[in-house]
């Protein structure tokens, strides 16, 4: 925010600052008189007044070097350049300028001390801008307002000061956000980038003159493709802005504004990609989302079941909150709920960005104790899926300016977002950079495939779950297209059950260990899916026993569950369960443990609700492999427990 410039007892002299408003007092100065000022060097500083009063800020700067040549100790030029260059973020140069100004005269310049220590904050020198902070609020006769704005600053040092204590001594972050290059940004303003889970593929927003429309890139060999309009049709004559692509690049939500259909002023809108690479024609998402109010910066959760968004709506905590939508199994969305108070709060929360963990949630806030205005933080989820405190990015993401959007790459190291830096091409322009460790996302990895009859080689559409094995969390439920393709991301440090169901199936049982060996690369899975018929099975890849025990550990609850699920849809079904050992130790021994971990399996199905007549168990010992015994990988696989269907 820029205050008013303050002008001196003569109408040449000009400061711009920012922040501030004070009570003008009298201050004889120490030496320094404006009114004495070399008369040439006065009117050149009345030139760089007017450009700079026209936004004309180099030309200004210009003047006012023109100024210190016919006059070289011309306080005032340094103050001023010194409040130009703040505005233009070009903070060194205005601590620069400050600097000088106070030691030619400190007494002249006391009045300055609050946008001395703004430009101190803006480079990181939060000790120094406190103390500064401190010295104005001792200044006689300071209004309220100059109070108050002296008093935000202050708080906001102080955050400072506070967090370089708590970082002082851990290994040193470097903060160097990297222009993403021609392809990307131009002479216009980008902003809003959105990636698929692989980072192949970006849209982003750009704004020429008031026109907001999509552009896409590729990422080839490491280096982005030149931008270009999204195909389809998306971009129209209204303005398109604040999207969001699914993991999967299927979907596209979006924020149009004034359209003729819109429930309010600003509207989320959704499209969807076509087999030829097009986007269809965006549809509203309807009342249950939009409101009379405004609606933007949608965010899709991973598993596209989950809608997070802003909102100016009734019933929040502030003027915008931050609220989710949740997809039923029916494909429509349900009635959006308020993400509470540890991220919401009596001011503003914004841009949400929900990572690929489908735990971190990354956001704006001007409510939040931060540096500027507007600070970026991050929330995860709790195991009770409430939320826990909102947690400030810190400095340098952090700084005394508005901070918008935040995008996180899937391996929860990488942002991106929209600077006007001092190399940009033109305004906002599209950066990424490298997170501190204790504000990254987890890294997460992902399984795609196709899932397919078996018989036919069709593509059936599907439910896909994953599981946290130990908590029995359901983690994400998502749909497969209409062709069976699907994507199902796995945040490290779990161990997941993977299902796929679909109705007159057996369902499809896997296991991903994301907590130790995690896989090095995205994983392919195509699942063949078997009709319920005799003489069907499948492996029960989440039914778990100690080694040479047959009692059921309790991870193993979900996917008995799902038999029991089963055969409930089923009743006329009736099945084997048989037990699978590898070839260690004795084969009677074998053949007894599994007999005893079959039967103890058909137990559990009987208790919960399946009759005896519709369940046989039977132990095969290591008499029936399908891996070779000599590698632990092979008899890992020849230990299982079967499911085969004797009729139906």
């Amino acid at each position: 925010m820029k205050a008013p410039h303050i002008k001196r007892n003569t109408r040449y002299y000009f400061l711009f600052i920012s922040c501030i408003l004070f009570l003008p007092t009298s201050i004889f100065a120490q030496w320094y008189d404006p009114e004495k000022v070399n008369k040439k060097a006065g009117e050149i500083y009345g030139y760089a007044y007017e450009e700079a009063q026209a936004g004309n800020y180099d030309a200004a700067i210009i003047k006012l070097n023109d100024a210190l040549k016919a006059e070289p100790k011309f306080v005032d030029v340094y103050l001023s350049r010194a409040g130009i260059y703040a505005n233009l973020k070009k903070y060194n140069l205005s601590v620069s300028d400050f600097e000088t100004a106070f030691k030619m005269d400190s007494i002249y310049s006391n009045t300055y001390l609050l946008p001395f220590s703004i430009s101190l904050a803006g480079t990181g020198q939060f000790g120094k801008a406190l103390e500064k902070a401190n010295e104005f609020l001792k200044t006689p006769r300071l209004n309220e307002q100059s109070i108050r704005a002296a008093g935000y600053r202050k708080r906001s040092y102080e955050l400072g000061v506070a967090y370089q204590k708590k970082e002082m001594g851990k290994a040193t972050y470097v903060f160097a956000p990297q222009n993403m290059g021609a392809n990307i940004n131009t002479d216009a303003l980008e902003y809003f980038p959105s990636f698929t889970i692989d980072g192949s593929k970006m849209i982003f927003t750009r704004r020429v003159n008031s026109d907001e429309d999509f552009y896409e890139s590729n990422l080839t060999n490491g280096e982005w493709s030149k931008s270009k309009p999204v195909p389809g049709k998306i971009n129209t004559n209204l303005n398109e802005g604040a999207q969001n692509i699914s993991q999967d690049g299927e979907w596209l939500i979006f924020t149009g504004c004034n359209y003729p259909e819109g429930q309010g002023s600003c509207d989320l809108y959704i499209a969807y990609k076509t087999k030829s690479g097009d986007w269809t024609e965006p549809e509203n998402m309807g009342a249950i989302i939009n409101t009379d109010f405004w609606e933007s910066s949608p965010s899709l959760s991973p598993d596209k079941r989950n809608l997070y968004f802003s909102s100016s709506r009734s019933g929040g905590f502030g003027g915008k909150d931050i609220w989710v939508t949740t997809r039923n199994s029916n494909g429509k969305w349900g009635r959006p709920v308020n993400l509470g108070p540890t991220v919401n709060t009596i001011g503003d929360e914004g841009c949400p960005f929900i990572h690929a963990d489908n735990q971190t949630l990354y956001f704006n806030s001007n409510g939040h104790p931060g540096y500027g205005l507007t600070d970026l933080f991050l929330s995860r989820k709790k195991d009770d899926d409430t939320w826990d405190t909102a947690v400030n990015l810190g400095y340098p993401v952090n700084t005394i300016d508005d901070e918008g959007s935040l995008n996180v790459t899937a391996d929860g190291k990488t942002a991106y977002y929209a600077s006007d830096g001092g190399d940009t091409k033109g305004g906002l322009d599209l950066y990424s950079f490298e997170l501190r460790d204790d504000i990254r996302a987890a890294k997460v990895l992902w399984v795609k495939g196709k899932v397919y009859d078996k018989k036919t080689n069709n593509g059936l559409p599907s439910s896909v779950e994953l599981t946290d094995i130990n908590s029995r969390k359901l983690i994400s439920k998502l749909q497969t297209d209409e062709e069976g393709n699907y994507l199902v991301t796995l945040p490290a440090g779990k161990d997941y059950a993977f299902n796929v169901n679909r109705k007159g199936y057996l369902f499809y049982s896997d296991n991903f260990s994301m907590k130790n060996n995690q896989p090095d690369a995205p994983l392919v899975v195509n699942i063949p899916m078997q009709p319920i018929e005799a003489g069907a099975s499948v492996v029960l890849k989440n039914i778990f026993f100690d080694s040479k025990k047959f009692e059921l550990k309790t991870e193993s609850i979900t996917e008995l569950d799902k038999v029991v699920a089963l055969m409930t849809e089923n009743p006329k079904l009736s099945i084997l369960i048989s037990g699978h050992t590898d070839n260690v130790g004795q084969a009677a021994d074998n053949l007894l443990l599994s007999n005893n971990r079959a039967k103890t399996v058909v137990a559990y199905l009987q208790k919960n609700g399946i009759h005896t007549k519709r369940l046989s168990a039977k132990g095969i010992g290591a008499g029936k492999p399908i891996a070779e015994n000599n590698s632990e990988a092979g008899k890992a696989k020849n230990r299982r427990t079967e499911l085969s269907i004797i009729s139906n």
